[in-house]
């Protein structure tokens, strides 16, 4: 019966006209973590989003391979693919990423030059084939494989072959060969559109426009490259000839974590509405945690997957409003919904600077972490790349010439994945060599940080006014999450006053810049004594709030003691 349900589910999702109705077809979660008791609860709530799509990802399984490899890992996935079905969730999808590491793949195959995989050799692709077989067979009750084919082990299109000649034409082989074994097994497959810069999309692209399996589906993320909340639409979408499943970030990734302000609801509900309108789209699916115990189920970062719940017939403040009215009475709503509303504006000023993500993966850590000045740019995704601050600031800036070449660090310029993926900006003279802060853009980043800093003591302060009518739990809850954004933003605004600072004392150092980096040092010594002493610090995830107190003392020594990078210079304090 499963089975038949699927299939009817299938062919509804094909159809363009379902993609337009008050709901999108597909509405799914993804788990992260092995959390079993954070998984349960989430899995639980399901039914009250109308969820019928669920993915097993990262920590439960990211590679199919693991199913052979864990006997926990597999019966985690057995488990949690059960417990979906039984609660209703008519598909359930397991990551995979394909090619593995060469050492996976018996010797004999590795015939092509420097060791690499004859994909010429028909025996080769009779034992992956079988392998998948195997692999699938450890976990008969999925109904989906989502694939991804660039962030892997051997990449499919470094492997040798004289018979195909382009990547492009090495990706859409290897793809075929796996749909052709979930085709055998009832299951449908899934392409990741995942790529780091705009080539290596239109490469992909390509790629699914070889494949010559007409069940492949696809799978595109809500921003083109990652969830950054700077990053535009993704404009390939309308170009995938294929049905569209698009991919969110509820849990904010590069955004919090849900450890500090993280209600997003403009940024999913506004994607969503837009991907909607296109005849390929047949629906969405959104990451509930990020790994261990971060789930956002039962938070206030929950209002995200409520926001792609009711993007379809509420706006978006009437989304913040009825989410705080289920969650926490209609008398407390309408401040706890204007806390809420905070959050983006929060974090765009507080884990961005001028526009750009500064948080490694949502960690306190603006040197030497590279990517917030290359990978991880919205410029690499607009014509022309050109941003409007606002947070206090009012100033049009140009991703490149303004932003990276001013506030990167001169390491970071000479990073071999900016000349990579984007070559263009070194040979336009857009990125040059050298430590090039200024005292405008020095205040500048000031400015924006301590915007996010009244924010938050605002949304804190929304909280406190709504005490006496909220149940004791949920006030609890509620101060500790806006009291822990307050801290970050006060930490990051500190460590970004010091740093910033002593990027420009480098160049013209005065007593009082010494002054105004002293101060923010100071603050961030208080700032990491409050988190390392904070009574109720949240969950643990990748993102380990407590942990960035560690790095502010870091900062702290560097700049006081004298950083090496920078020639062990040390500013004294007035």
């Amino acid at each position: 019966m499963r089975k038949l349900i699927s299939a009817l589910l299938a062919m509804t999702l094909l159809s363009p006209a379902a993609a337009h109705a008050d709901s999108p077809d597909i509405r799914g979660w993804t788990l992260l973590s092995n959390n079993d008791a954070g998984n349960e609860q989430t899995i639980a709530a399901a039914r009250d989003y109308r969820i019928n799509h669920l993915q097993l990802s990262h920590d439960v399984i990211h590679h199919l391979r693991q199913l052979k490899e864990s006997d926990d890992r597999r019966q985690r996935a057995v488990r949690l693919t059960d417990q979906a079905h039984a609660a209703g969730i008519e598909e359930v999808a397991v990551w995979d990423h394909a090619l593995y590491s060469l050492t996976y793949y018996p010797a004999e195959f590795r015939t092509g030059p420097n060791g690499t995989i004859d994909l010429d050799n028909p025996a080769f692709w009779d034992w992956f084939k079988a392998d998948y077989r195997a692999m699938l067979d450890l976990l008969p009750n999925i109904d989906s494989v989502i694939l991804t084919f660039i962030e892997t082990g051997a990449r499919v299109e470094r492997q040798h072959s004289t018979r195909m000649k382009t990547a492009e034409e090495k990706l859409a082989y290897l793809i075929d060969q796996i749909a052709s074994v979930t085709d055998e097994r009832g299951k449908l497959l899934y392409l990741r559109t995942f790529a780091y810069f705009p080539e290596e999309m239109n490469n992909v692209l390509r790629a699914l426009d070889l494949v010559q399996n007409q069940h492949v589906r696809v799978m595109a993320k809500a921003q083109p490259h990652d969830f950054f909340l700077t990053h535009p639409i993704d404009v390939t979408v309308p170009k995938i000839k294929r049905p569209v499943l698009i991919e969110y970030d509820a849990t904010g990734e590069y955004n919090g974590q849900g450890k500090m302000a993280g209600a997003f609801v403009a940024d999913h509900a506004d994607r969503l509405r837009h991907y909607r309108k296109l005849p390929n789209v047949i629906g969405y699916v959104a990451r509930t945690d990020r790994f261990q115990d971060s789930h956002i189920v039962g938070t206030p970062t929950e209002v995200n997957l409520w926001a792609l719940h009711r993007a379809g017939s509420l706006t978006n403040s009437q989304i913040y409003q009825e989410f705080a009215r289920r969650r926490y009475g209609p008398l407390a709503a309408p401040r706890v919904a204007q806390a809420l509303a905070r959050s983006q504006e929060i974090v765009e000023s507080v884990l961005y600077t001028l526009g750009n993500n500064s948080g490694d993966h949502s960690r306190l850590n603006y040197d030497p972490y590279c990517p917030g000045y290359h990978r991880s740019v919205s410029g690499k995704w607009i014509d022309p790349p050109v941003t409007f601050v606002r947070h206090g600031v009012n100033k049009k800036f140009h991703y490149w010439i303004d932003v990276v070449n001013t506030l990167a660090p001169p390491h970071c310029k000479l990073d071999p994945i900016l000349r990579n993926e984007t070559p263009y900006v070194l040979d336009r003279g857009w990125v040059t060599p050298g430590n090039l802060m200024v005292q405008s853009y020095a205040d500048d980043v000031v400015t924006e940080k301590d915007h996010g800093v009244r924010l938050a003591q605002r949304s804190l302060a929304d909280v406190e006014s709504v005490r006496r009518i909220l149940k004791p739990a949920d006030y609890a809850q509620l101060k500790a999450y806006f009291e822990r954004t307050v801290i970050s933003a006060r930490l990051h605004r500190s460590i970004a006053k010091s740093y910033f600072g002593y990027r420009l004392y480098l160049r013209t150092p005065s007593a009082e810049l010494a002054r105004t980096i002293w101060a923010g040092l100071d603050e961030s010594k208080l700032m990491a004594d409050a988190i390392r002493t904070y009574p109720t610090p949240p969950g643990k995830g990748e993102f380990d709030w407590v942990s960035d107190a560690g790095r502010a003392d870091t900062y702290y020594k560097r700049i006081s003691e004298g950083w090496d990078v920078y020639g062990n210079v040390k500013v004294p304090r007035p």
